[in-house]
């Protein structure tokens, strides 16, 4: 609890700073100037953004010869469990035991098979998304830079949709 409490005040305690700084700023300006505040969605961007899409579609294209591999390791292990159920009775006591041997490491390779590709994929999922990211970060750059935004957030607990420059961003990266 008292980790939790100092990290909310932490985060209240830079909320503050952001509120002071913000209302502050145009005491210090000319009384004309007004603050321009705009929001980006990352969620929305990595969902939407053309760049994004063709990373996914990479990544499905790279990995789909492994996925496969993993289905097929899967069927093997299903259709083992399958024969030893109708014909375990009939069998004889030591070709079940080898049968059962070999669902167990079917089983074990199928696990440690799909541990690995879920690992491998996340981190290359990670890395595609990062560049993503990364490209969108640029562009948002320039917006603020060419639009003359003081402020813009890529998280915020509550945002107005007049400030969310989004579409904006996702129109620029599907451009590119």
């Amino acid at each position: 609890m008292k980790i939790f409490s100092s990290c909310f005040a932490s985060n209240l305690t830079v909320g503050v700073v952001a509120l002071v700084a913000l209302c502050v700023a145009p005491l210090d300006a000319n009384a004309n100037d007004v603050v321009k505040v705009g929001f980006v969605s990352i969620e929305r961007i990595l969902r939407e953004a053309a760049p994004a899409k063709k990373a996914l579609q990479k990544l499905e294209k790279e990995f789909q010869t492994r996925d496969a591999e993993v289905q097929k390791l899967a069927k093997q292990a299903k259709d083992l469990q399958v024969v030893l159920e109708k014909e375990a009775v009939t069998m004889s006591e030591s070709d079940r035991r080898n049968k059962e041997a070999e669902l167990g490491r079917l089983n074990r390779d199928l696990q440690r098979m799909q541990r690995e590709f879920r690992e491998d994929l996340n981190t290359r999922k990670n890395e595609e998304l990062s560049q993503v990211i990364e490209r969108a970060n640029k562009v948002v750059q320039q917006i603020a830079e060419t639009e003359k935004y003081d402020l813009i957030l890529q998280e915020a607990v509550y945002r107005s949709p007049r400030i969310d420059i989004t579409e904006k961003v996702l129109k620029s990266l599907g451009d590119k």
